[in-house]
């Protein structure tokens, strides 16, 4: 992580956590990710990354197994829910680019993103068996649990 990124200031905040803008890279064509944007997780006030969150708004293969939001918070932080706070805080954004509800996936053994789902009020939709050449492609686990987050005005 360079200097640009540390001096940057958050774009949202709740006074729990702040997201800070990552600088962007140009869409992910192989993916379909569409438009990507990617915050890094501080706690409020505070420099130090504790883990990131990104939206891609892009209807495709990768989408549909990786989701429209996807995030991990680093190990010392974890069980404070800061996932569910990103999420909330993305939420406006999400919506004024047209979406109504957008999908986020985990690993059927992943327990915090599952409650993650759980806590931001998701609809399970499916297990599904990730498609054998994106797999061999990225690094994708083979199965992914498929939440729908159906973004309430």
């Amino acid at each position: 992580m360079g200097l640009y990124h540390l001096f940057r200031r958050a774009e949202y905040t709740d006074g729990v956590i702040d997201l800070v803008p990552v600088r962007e890279a140009p869409p992910d064509r192989a993916l379909g990710f569409g438009h990507e944007r990617v915050w890094r997780i501080t706690e409020h006030g505070k420099r130090k990354e504790i883990g990131r969150i990104s939206y891609r708004d892009g209807e495709s293969l990768g989408v549909y197994y990786y989701g429209h939001i996807g995030y991990h918070i680093d190990p010392p932080w974890r069980g404070h829910h800061y996932a569910r706070l990103a999420c909330e805080l993305i939420k406006d954004e999400i919506r004024r680019g047209g979406k109504s509800s957008v999908v986020i996936t985990c690993d059927p053994d992943n327990i915090p993103s599952r409650k993650t789902c759980e806590e931001l009020g998701c609809v399970w939709e499916s297990r599904v068996k990730v498609d054998e050449g994106l797999r061999k492609r990225f690094d994708i686990s083979k199965v992914k649990e498929r939440f729908v987050w159906i973004l309430n005005p």
